[in-house]
């Protein structure tokens, strides 16, 4: 049996996952948990990596590996390989006047054009103008700046300081992926080049950044120190969402929403258009596609509350609101509980309305949470739409998908077919996928399980209702 390894590197912790080459099938796996905050030293991920590695019983047997992993952080590095600073994580938003000022000097749609990007405090650019603003001394020292699954890809491979690494700092060793540098806010999707001018504007000074490789390309081998063996392949690598796209086998024609604390919405596209609004991210795909992404802040956590609220667990409170009629007899979430990213506004709070003496019951309650949770992920899939693709199927992730509540009524809510992939980790699978595709030059097609599929009961009035209720923070 040959075996590949993926790892999804994300903000809580690091998962590596071992598969059968030929099927997919998971052979095994290990983990290990990240510092908590939005601004971590990179060498804690390299700890993590390591001992989730072990923990997966090691990579002697192991014939390639790839890595998954957050995307924006900003890992600035200086000549001997050292960060120069904690890196910033996508969710430190201290980095937000950086990015409205990046946006005052080149303008919003110059920027969309030139990178597929509007910046706001998640991308990497701005992290960087916040380093040259704030700790100009630091930004003075930085010779290489990378993302999180660059630098760790540059580990495994034997390189990093003189002091923790065989190979010592070679700082043009460092490579990415086409998925990962199109969050930068200083690469472009559609010319595949850096935008050094860019760059200088955000960190100040030119600095080397990591060689994009290709979908299937090999970023060399694991070092024999770490893998055990000397021919164990390195693959390219992907930003999370892109990752779980290819973990997902998601093609042209799929959407996917992700139901987690936060809700993305993306496509596989072969065009897109760039958005000035900056509410599409002209992201690029993990297989040579694009992948516009919408990020929305409020998703399963919005349930979490109001189970709490109810005092009952998940699954009560989805069978409570399949027990109420579609609309909830008028009730209305706009889950803005933690501000919002799309639309654009993180000042504000979440309104319930609609609400009557007799329709306020726990049933309706209930299912207006849930309606109201999916319906902001549906301003997101118009966001989508919008830009000309063409959805065949919407394959619904995370947690929060797995609630049949929750798959019955996004049936009602969006007017795409809906699919609900059996629960995975499919950053991991992703860059399994990678992994298998630097080892034999072909994609594999490992099989998706799709655990339920709801026939189709679209309930436009569902969408009328939040629509009318959400334009209230707009008007």
């Amino acid at each position: 049996m040959t075996l590949v390894a993926g790892v999804d590197s994300s903000t809580q912790s690091c998962k590596v996952v071992i598969r059968d080459l030929e099927t997919g099938a998971v052979v095994r796996q290990g983990r290990a948990s990240h510092p908590d905050g939005t601004a971590v030293d990179p060498e804690r991920w390299w700890d993590a990596l390591l001992s989730a590695i072990e923990q997966a019983g090691g990579l002697a047997d192991v014939a390639a590996i790839s890595v998954g992993g957050q995307q924006h952080g900003m890992v600035a590095l200086d000549a001997s390989g050292t960060a120069v600073h904690d890196a910033l994580l996508w969710n430190d938003t201290r980095s937000a006047g950086a990015a409205a000022d990046l946006i005052s000097e080149f303008g919003a749609e110059a920027l969309a054009e030139r990178t597929g990007l509007v910046p706001v405090a998640s991308f990497t650019s701005t992290k960087l103008r916040w380093l040259r603003d704030h700790e100009p001394a630091l930004a003075a020292r930085v010779a290489a700046v990378a993302l999180p699954h660059d630098w760790l890809t540059w580990r495994l491979r034997g390189y990093g300081t003189a002091a923790s690494s065989p190979l010592g700092p070679v700082l043009e060793e460092l490579t990415t992926d086409r998925s990962d540098a199109s969050g930068t806010g200083y690469w472009s999707a559609a010319t595949g080049e850096y935008d050094r001018d860019l760059l200088v504007a955000a960190l100040g000074r030119d600095a080397v950044v990591p060689r994009v490789l290709g979908p299937g390309e090999s970023a060399g081998t694991v070092h024999a120190g770490i893998a055990g063996r000397d021919d164990c392949l390195v693959g390219p690598g992907a930003g999370d969402n892109a990752a779980a796209g290819l973990g997902l086998g998601a093609t042209v024609g799929d959407v996917v929403i992700s139901l987690g604390t936060s809700g993305t919405v993306f496509a596989v596209t072969e065009t897109s258009v760039p958005d000035p609004t900056g509410t599409v991210a002209g992201f690029a795909s993990a297989s040579g596609e694009l992948l516009p992404l919408v990020c929305t802040l409020n998703a399963a956590r919005v349930l979490d509350s109001f189970a709490r609220v109810l005092g009952v667990t998940h699954d009560e409170l989805g069978e409570l609101a399949l027990a109420a009629s579609p609309g909830a007899d008028g009730a209305t979430l706009v889950p803005y509980f933690e501000g919002e990213r799309t639309p654009n506004l993180p000042t504000a709070t979440a309104s319930l309305t609609g609400l009557t003496l007799a329709s306020t019951t726990r049933e309706n309650l209930a299912r207006a949470a849930i309606e109201g949770m999916l319906c902001a992920q549906g301003v997101g899939l118009d966001a989508i739409l919008a830009q000309g693709v063409a959805a065949k199927r919407l394959l619904l992730v995370g947690g929060a998908a797995q609630n049949p509540a929750v798959q019955a009524i996004a049936a009602q809510v969006f007017d795409v077919p809906v699919e609900i992939p059996e629960p995975g980790e499919y950053v991991a699978a992703g860059a399994a996928v990678q992994a298998a595709w630097a080892l034999t030059g072909t994609r594999p097609e490992w099989p998706l399980a799709v655990v339920a599929a709801p026939a189709q009961d679209s309930r436009p009035g569902i969408r009328d209702a939040y629509d009318a209720a959400a334009t209230a923070y707009v008007a």
